[in-house]
């Protein structure tokens, strides 16, 4: 049996006011055993297409490697966005040594709603992944659920989107396709994804995650300057 933990800290500053929220990274974050285009920091597995999304819709000239500039840039960008990150998982264990959200047993959680109230700016939530079992959004309904807060839908069509109300405030929650190659599945099933591949044969799983986020971004318009 595997002992899977997050090996990074949540990453929050004073003024943050969007979070993303997913599960853990992949094991060999935890042992150090990155490959060459891996960057060690959250969602930096060469694998995941979060920072490849990131990239494209803020034209930001990101290096893709295990490198010091590379963590550094991504640091500079959350902070100048007001993102933060702070996945939900602390820890867990696993039979098989993968990055499978189902594959995740005796899960321990983060105190989620603890950072939500220090961090009293932020008034948005991107999930990355939908309420698939295990996902993040399945993990933060049962932590509302027990604390009987009330989650909200108020939109399931282009995006998933829902709200609750924590310490007098209302938070968004947006609920995005993972940015995990794992999603593609789910993706080419998509009604939405079909609809534009027969309008464009050359369009692709990456471009249905860029124009969802591209859509999650501007929700009510969100102000990312």
């Amino acid at each position: 049996m595997f002992f899977h933990y997050h090996p990074y800290n949540p990453i929050l500053y004073e003024n943050t006011k969007y979070l993303i929220i997913g599960t853990l990274p992949p094991p060999r974050f935890c042992s150090k055993e990155l490959k060459l285009k891996d960057v060690d920091f959250c969602y930096g597995s060469k694998d995941n297409l979060l920072w490849q999304i990131f990239n494209q819709i803020f034209s930001l000239n990101l290096v893709f490697e295990n490198s010091t500039k590379a963590i550094e840039q991504r640091y500079d960008f959350l902070k100048n966005k007001k993102i933060g990150i702070c996945d939900i998982v602390e820890s867990c264990h696993r039979e098989k040594l993968d990055a499978s959200d189902n594959g995740m047993l005796n899960i321990k959680l983060r105190d989620l709603l603890k950072y939500l109230s220090t961090y009293k700016n932020i008034d948005t939530i991107f999930f990355t992944g939908k309420n698939s079992k295990n996902s993040p959004e399945y993990f933060f309904r049962q932590i509302l659920k027990k604390e009987k807060i009330k989650f909200e839908k108020v939109e399931d069509k282009f995006l998933r989107v829902h709200k609750f109300i924590f310490e007098n405030r209302t938070i968004i929650t947006i609920s995005l396709t993972s940015p995990s190659n794992a999603a593609n599945r789910f993706i080419g099933s998509n009604i939405l994804y079909k609809e534009e591949k027969k309008r464009n044969i050359d369009f692709t799983h990456f471009d249905f995650r860029l124009n969802e986020y591209k859509r999650a971004l501007s929700f009510e318009n969100l102000k990312f300057n």
